[in-house]
Parts: structure tokens; sequence; C-alpha cells
């Protein structure tokens, strides 16, 4: 007998006839003898509908009163499975996030768990009763709803094997597991079997949809064996048809890389002319940080003379105008030129084998030359390489480093 933690995604649940497959594959675990904590998501389009409703009441909303209505996804879907399980024979019932108690931080929207009182919920496992678990929320210290962040109730079903001591945590989505490359651009990508928390972290903050990065993070930081599997299968979590997401020493193999992801939505931005002087770079730096604009890959070039520099960086798309308007508003950058790009794409190889073998970058290097595909900005870490290219070259590009890792091919055993 295990414990096991489900979460089912958004298109898992999208209607009655998907609620009540998912609560045969909830059957089917209870049956074989396991505890059962279910964590889902709103009905896919659910939430969208619901923030549409408050920004048409008013778009300068109280985030607090956001929360109490974009949370009232999660509770219906909840309720729905619970009186599913029920139809079957199947104790269960629904808990919301205040319930619980999952406690969590007061940044409405974005709130983070900070504690999860699992003793009720525990006390219910040893009389053979499912949780249902309303994703994406808790409450605060002041009582409040607080919903966690798009993708949130990924964290939720995190965080909740971690309190719970779960043996796994089974991530039932619309796809059957992680793969090598997006296979709607390549054919022959393969799904991973199992693949490291360090090189699905960085899938996913390079543009992997599969899994929440929070919920990768949480999942390392407290040790909790992931599943990606989907709900459309006939299988379900207890027969391990999906990729596992485990610490890297339970990994026999290690290939040298292991996917190929990118990012559409970028932007380049480039400060020409900026004095070398000590602190110049915090100045450029200093407004986006304050506005909350995230940026990526930094790359500084002194001039021959060594009297100025040009910095150029990749932010997201979006933020692009406003940190072009905060850059011209810096006096301390007066006579700097800058100059965006938009039209591009981030490409990057990730690996843990990356670590032990020479070369990956040489090849990722050629391979794009070949292609006639020219390299704009490059940026490394112990297990990935990234680049900037131009977008009409994605798919292209993704094919041929697909290819030339040899990703198309299945590894012996």
């Amino acid at each position: 007998m295990a414990r096991i933690v489900a979460k089912f995604g958004g298109t898992s649940v999208a209607d009655i006839e998907r609620i009540e497959n998912v609560a045969d594959k909830v059957a089917r675990e209870v049956e074989a003898g396991h505890e059962m904590a279910v964590v889902v998501s709103a009905m896919s389009g659910v939430t969208n509908k619901l923030v549409q409703y408050c920004a048409e009441v008013s778009p300068l909303y109280d985030a607090r009163e956001y929360d109490t209505v974009v949370s009232s996804g999660e509770q219906v879907t909840a309720g729905l499975l619970a009186i599913a399980l029920q139809k079957r024979g199947i104790s269960a019932r629904s808990w919301m996030g205040w319930q619980i108690p999952m406690k969590t931080s007061d940044i409405h929207g974005k709130a983070r768990i900070e504690d999860i009182n699992t003793k009720e919920m525990e006390k219910r496992f040893a009389e053979q009763e499912v949780a249902v678990i309303a994703g994406f929320q808790g409450v605060t210290r002041r009582k409040r709803i607080a919903t966690l962040g798009r993708g949130g109730s990924d964290t939720t079903a995190v965080a909740l094997a971690a309190a719970l001591k779960a043996n796994r945590c089974d991530i039932y989505t619309d796809v059957d597991g992680v793969y090598t490359t997006d296979p709607r651009i390549v054919k022959k990508a393969r799904k991973i079997k199992k693949i490291s928390y360090d090189e699905m972290l960085e899938l996913a903050s390079l543009g992997a949809k599969v899994l929440q990065t929070r919920s990768v993070e949480m999942a390392y930081k407290r040790d909790v064996s992931l599943q990606v599997l989907s709900s459309f299968e006939e299988r379900v979590g207890s027969e391990l048809p999906g990729t596992l997401v485990t610490k890297e020493e339970d990994i026999m193999e290690k290939h040298v890389v292991n996917g190929i992801a990118f990012t559409k939505d970028e932007a380049k931005i480039t400060v020409f002319n900026v004095p070398d002087i000590p602190g110049v770079a915090a100045e450029v730096f200093r407004p986006l940080a304050k506005n909350n604009i995230n940026v990526d890959m930094i790359v500084q070039n002194t001039s021959s003379d060594g009297k100025v520099v040009d910095i150029t960086f990749i932010i997201s798309e979006k933020d692009a105008d406003t940190a072009v308007e905060l850059l011209e508003k810096n006096k301390k950058l007066k006579g700097a030129k800058i100059r965006t790009a938009k039209d591009i794409v981030k490409i990057s190889a990730v690996g843990i084998g990356m670590t032990s073998h020479p070369g990956v970058a040489q090849t990722m290097f050629k391979t794009l030359a070949e292609k006639g595909i020219n390299m704009q900005v490059i940026a490394t870490s112990e297990i990935k390489i990234s680049v900037i290219i131009d977008k009409e070259y994605l798919e292209l590009a993704v094919r041929a480093l697909h290819d030339a890792y040899g990703l198309d091919k299945k590894k012996k055993k």
C-alpha cells in the first residue's frame, strides 16, 4: 500500500465526462489499497472567465476579492469529483484551502505556501476516506483566501505530497510525459522515462509547459518524486506509464543532452556606449528590477579603447516597451543608445551529462552554422546551453539540434 497525491489539470476535468474519467482512475488506485489525496484544477476555461468577470466589474479590483472569485473554480471541481467518487461507493470529501488549512503568505495572486496542517486529513486516511483538494489556493494569517498564481495546483500537489510524506506525486495532464522536445515540431521526439530535478527545472523555466517551475523547485527541495502522465491513457500512476522526475543519483543512465527547449516570446535589448565605470550595470538593471521586469541572459562587451561598453540582455517581449521607456528616462545613462529586437527565440539544450562530456557546445554551434543560422547571444550553465536566434529559424533549429544530439534514437537497454 502506498500514499499517493494525484493532481488533475484543467483539461483533465474539463467537463462532467472527464470528471467521471478521473473518478474511475482514483477508484482503481483505491481498489489497489492506496491512500489517495487528489488535487484538482478548475475546469478548462473557467479561471479565464472568472478573471474576465473581475476585470469587467473594475480594472482596478481588490486583489483579495479577486482571489475569492478565481479560487471558486477549483472548489466546484473538488465538489463534483467528491460526488462522483461517492457514487462509486468510495468514501470521499472535498477540502478547500482554508479547511486543511494550507497557510500562505499575504501576497494575493502570487501567494507562497508557508505551512500545511495535515492532521485531520491523515485521520481520515485511517478511515479509508479519499481527500479531494481544491488546488491553487490557501488561507492567509488574516483568514483571507489567497491564490498561488497560474499553475498553482501543481504547487499545491507537491506541497501536500511533502507534508503527507507521500510515496509519490502524480501530475495528470493532457500529455503522457516529458518529451525530448515539442512533438508538434519534431515527430520523432521521445518520451523520457526518468529525468532529474535539475533538468526538469531547466526545461520548465525554458518553455516546457508540462510542470510549473515552482512545483519542480519545491519537489527538489522536499525530495518529492514526481510523475507526469496523461489522464487520457488507460493506465494509472501506480502502473508507472509516465515520466518520473527524481534525484540525479536515482538515474542509472545519464544522457549528455536530454531535451531541447525553446521560448518564443523574447526580446533583446542592447544599450550602447555606456561608460565603463563601476556601478554602471547596476544603473541599467535597477529600474527594471524595481518594476518587476525579469532579465534572463546578459552579455557585456567592452570597446577597444576600454572607455565604453555595450550591454545586451533578454527579457519577455511583453516587457520590452516598458523597459526601453525606463532606460530612456534614466539620467545616469545619458548619451547611451538603445536598440530593441523582438523577432527572436531562445533555444536550449539541457542535460546533466554535459558536466562530464566535452564538445556539447561545439555540436550546437556547428549544427546551427551548417543550417545558416546566426547566434546572437550565448549563455551556458553546468547542464544547459542557450542561444538566441531569429524567430524564423525556430523549427529548423529545433529539428536540427534534436537530430544532432541523437535524441530521436531509442537508447539501448
